[in-house]
Order: structure tokens, then C-alpha cells, then sequence
């Protein structure tokens, strides 16, 4: 054996081999671990720079519940009185989504645009009075764009006019546990009486899912195809964070960057708010923070919370709610007996300026919307609608309908409202009394216009509108006069044959009892 072989065989160089070979290790492991370090190093540093801004910031809220056992994880004034912004929309939807499951819309049903819903501040899809759009194009709408337009008209939908449609919100929240929200637009434009709470929030998700798991998706929407052109979502988190599904964005200068969040993944779930962000990247890197750190502590047992319980909603006059003052106490006037009295959230910063990257340039519009007035004679009305009150042609019941639900005992006949039909926007004349079902194509200002609308009309749908009756209906709002262009007499089928025929050669049609 050569002196050159006995020596590689011998115990001290064998050491010496192993000691190279395990700082090769070494060296290789850390080259390799050296990105992943830099970008959890950066990921921490980000985070806890944000976590610093908030815990500067007095108008931060936030919360983490797990909805599989409704154990709160994390909280910071989850109870203090913020502004909600655009996720208002989700008790708006919530209010949709309810017409639905009871089966007095379907999502192929169109909703009119009226010049109220048209004249909202961006973000907005831009439609004209006179208008429809399918009910799931709407859905898709205010998850994706946040459209204010489309909003304030399925609140006219619903509710006859947007200040009664709030009325309705408020109600609803309040049969939900909401005890703290107050709803004055459907949108979430500024409004300072509009407030809510993080934990008012998170009941709001969580009864949406548990109550409507068909429409709920909807929230999972990460772009819409409307008319040709791609909407992404304002989520940013869809697609980046493993699990998150939902469900909506909202910036207002007064409420900060907010975000409502639902996390599905491993037999887990989580809903969590983060309010008064100072800019959407901060907002989103603490929630992706929240969600790192809790998801772990929620329960992979299943569903074991009870479903949130919706209560009976009491008579209120939700119109005499005390105004918030930057220095005194925010009282709400609403539900049977007044909420304790919170601080008013204090005013953000007038300059507008948005960092880079923010989401609030096309969130929504920070100049205040002028105040809806309501028409209506008095403000404590029912809560429900029904298919009349809605103008719309009934379709199939929904697919739970029937099935039980975990609700509160429904208030006795004494205790109930009476039913009143939504009464509309505008100070219209009553129309002619033709009976039965009429159609409306759109509106025009000028009566001449409004009758070559009925023209061209029964020229592409000879068949369906051959025995109808043209007619033009002059409608005053405020200082301006516009004429609707409405066919009647026609029964509930041949306005909804016509509707479909005029659709098909690209002209809106909406039907209504007459």
C-alpha cells in the first residue's frame, strides 16, 4: 500500500475531511438561505413599521375572530365607532342577497338607473339614467370596482329611495348584533354620521356566509368582464395570501384604508377587520401580519359558533340620531333603548395627498355627496319588500327556500310594522291608468326623443309590442324634467318576452306592475 493511500485511510485525515465537508455544508445551506432570510427580515421590518403607525394612529381599529368557534384571536378598539367607507356595500349586498334566497329576484333580473344613482362620485361604472343592469352584474360590480352608482340603485331597488334603503340597513344591522352601526347611503360615501365598528363588521361577515354561501363567492371575484372591459378587484390580497376569499376594501379620508378579510385554508377559518390604515400597502401588510400570526390559534374542529341570530327589528326613528361632534360623545338614537355613548372618530388629516400604491384614487370619492332627502311620510316603515313593492317580475323561489333557518322567533302580529310601498325619488305626476304590467325603455329629456325611443322600439320587437300601448310619461325632479318611455298592456309574461327581445338588440328594458 502506498504511503500516499495509507495516509488518506488514517483517522486525523479523515477529521480533516469531515471538517471540510460540514463548512461546505454550512456555506452551501447559507447561500441558499440568504434570499429567504433578506425577505422575511424585510417582511418583519414592514410589518412591525406598521404595527408602529397604528398604534399611532387614533383612528386604527381591528380584529381577528375565528368563525369556526367565534373566539376572538386579537383586538384593538374593535368597539370604538369608525367609518365604514365602501364597506358599507357589504350590508347593501347583504339586503340583495336576501331578495335572492327568498326568490323576489334572480340574478338575471335588471335593475333600473335612476339619474340619482347616475350622479354618484366615482368609483362608478358610469351608467345613465335609464339603464339596467343585471342583478349578478351588479354583485360583481361592487366587489370589483366598488361602484357607487350601482349601489345607491339597487338601494332604490329595494327600498324605493337610498334614505330608506339606509333605514333598512340600520334595521338589519341591528337585528343582527350591530348594535353600534348606523347607515345613512347605501354606497359609503362621506357621510359623519355613517359609523360602524370592527366587531360590528365581523358579525356582518359572518352572517353573510353563513346565511348565503351561494352568493358569498362573489367576494372571490378577482376581475369582471363588463362591456368589454377587465375590472380587477381592490383586494389585494386575493391571490397573494393562501385561503383569503374575500371580501371587500373601503377609503374614504375620513375612515382611513379598511379591510374586511374571511381566511379559509386547513379545516380553519378567519374573518378580520383592519380600519384606519394610513395607506392600502400598510393597511394590507398588517393584515397579512394578523393573519400569519393568529391563523394557527383558530379551531380546524369544524363549526361549532352558533349561526349569528338575526332578531326581530324594532319600530325606530332612525332620522333623529344625535349628529357626532369632534368634542363631545357620539350617541346613536336607534334600537329600542340608546347605545352608550362612544367617542366621535376623530378627523383624518384635509390633505389629500395618497402615497404611492394606495387603492383610495379609485376606492371612492373623498368630497362629501350632498345629503339624500327622503320623500317618504314617515320613517319607520317595514323593513321588508316585497315583489310588487319591488316593480319586478317575480322569479323561482330560491334554492333554500323553505328550509329552516336559525333565526329568533318572529315578532308577534301586534308588534309588526305595517307594510308600506317604497315611495320613488321623484316628484312624478301619477302616470295614466293603463292596468297590468308595463315596460320602460329609457328616458329621454325631451318628448320628442322619448317617442322615437318607443319608435325604434316596436320596430325591433313587432311581436311582443304589436298590442301594447306606447306612451311617454313626463316625471319632474327638482328643476329638471325628463319623459319616460314606458309600453303597457301587457300581462306579466308578455313584459318579460318583450324585455327579453329588446335586451337582445341592445336596448334596456325593465319591467314593472303598473
Amino acid at each position: 500500500m502506498s504511503m500516499a493511500l495509507r495516509r488518506f485511510r488514517s483517522p486525523a485525515f479523515r477529521y480533516v475531511n469531515m471538517a471540510f465537508g460540514a463548512c461546505a455544508t454550512l456555506a452551501l445551506c447559507g447561500a441558499f438561505a440568504l434570499p429567504a432570510q433578506a425577505h422575511w427580515r424585510h417582511y418583519h421590518r414592514y410589518v412591525h413599521y406598521a404595527r408602529a403607525q397604528a398604534a399611532d394612529d387614533p383612528a386604527f381599529a381591528a380584529l381577528v375572530v375565528d368563525a369556526n368557534s367565534g373566539r376572538t384571536l386579537y383586538a384593538a378598539n374593535e368597539d370604538a365607532p369608525r367609518h365604514p367607507a365602501s364597506l358599507t356595500k357589504v350590508m347593501t349586498l347583504y339586503l340583495l342577497f336576501e331578495q335572492l334566497d327568498k326568490g323576489a329576484l334572480t340574478l338575471q333580473s335588471e335593475i333600473p338607473i335612476t339619474e340619482h344613482a347616475a350622479a354618484q362620485e366615482p368609483s362608478k361604472l358610469g351608467l345613465e339614467p335609464g339603464d339596467t343592469i343585471s342583478v349578478e352584474d351588479a354583485i360583481k360590480a361592487i366587489v370589483t370596482r366598488s361602484a357607487n352608482d350601482v349601489a345607491v340603485a339597487i338601494g332604490e331597488a329595494i327600498g324605493g329611495d337610498e334614505s330608506h334603503f339606509a333605514e333598512l340597513m340600520t334595521r338589519k344591522a341591528h337585528a343582527l348584533g350591530m348594535s353600534r352601526t348606523l347607515y345613512r347611503n347605501a354606497s359609503g360615501l362621506p357621510n359623519d354620521e355613517q359609523i360602524t365598528t370592527a366587531r360590528d363588521l365581523s358579525i356582518l361577515a359572518r352572517a353573510t356566509e353563513e346565511r348565503f354561501p351561494r352568493y358569498f363567492k362573489y367576494y372571490s371575484t378577482a376581475e369582471f368582464d363588463y362591456q368589454g372591459e377587465v375590472i380587477g378587484n381592490h383586494n389585494h390580497l386575493l391571490g397573494r395570501v393562501d385561503g383569503v376569499d374575500g371580501i371587500k376594501t373601503g377609503y374614504t379620508r375620513a375612515s382611513g384604508f379598511n379591510l374586511l378579510t374571511s381566511v379559509h385554508r386547513e379545516g380553519r377559518s378567519l374573518v378580520a377587520v383592519v380600519m384606519g390604515g394610513r395607506t392600502a400597502n400598510a393597511r394590507d401588510v398588517y393584515m397579512e401580519g394578523l393573519i400569519r400570526d393568529h391563523f394557527a390559534q383558530a379551531s380546524d374542529r369544524g363549526h361549532t359558533a352558533p349561526m349569528i341570530a338575526e332578531a326581530a327589528s324594532p319600530k325606530a326613528d332612525l332620522s333623529k340620531a344625535d349628529l357626532p361632534k369632534s368634542d363631545l360623545p357620539l350617541q346613536l338614537a336607534i334600537a329600542r333603548a340608546p347605545v352608550a355613548a362612544v367617542p366621535a372618530p376623530p378627523a383624518r388629516p384635509v390633505a389629500g395627498q395618497l402615497e404611492e400604491g394606495d387603492d383610495g384614487s379609485d376606492e371612492e370619492a373623498v368630497v362629501p355627496a350632498p345629503p339624500v332627502k327622503s320623500t317618504r311620510p314617515a320613517p319607520n316603515l317595514v323593513a321588508d319588500a316585497s315583489p310588487q313593492a319591488l316593480g319586478w317580475v317575480k322569479g323561482p323561489d330560491g334554492a333554500d327556500a323553505g328550509k329552516p333557518r336559525a333565526v329568533a322567533p318572529p315578532t308577534p302580529p301586534e308588534a309588526a310594522p305595517a307594510k308600506a310601498t317604497p315611495v320613488a325619488l321623484e316628484s312624478a305626476p301619477s302616470a295614466p291608468d293603463h292596468g297590468g304590467w308595463i315596460i320602460q325603455i329609457g328616458t329621454s329629456d325631451d318628448d320628442d326623443k322619448a317617442n322615437a325611443l318607443l319608435t325604434r322600439a316596436r320596430a325591433q320587437a313587432r311581436a311582443q309590442l304589436g298590442a301594447a300601448r306606447p306612451f311617454t310619461e313626463k316625471v319632474g325632479k327638482g328643476s329638471d324634467i325628463f319623459y319616460r318611455a314606458r309600453f303597457a298592456g301587457l300581462d306579466s309574461a308578455g313584459a318579460e318576452t318583450a324585455c327579453r327581445s329588446l335586451k337582445k338588440s341592445g336596448i334596456p328594458c325593465f319591467a314593472a306592475h303598473d
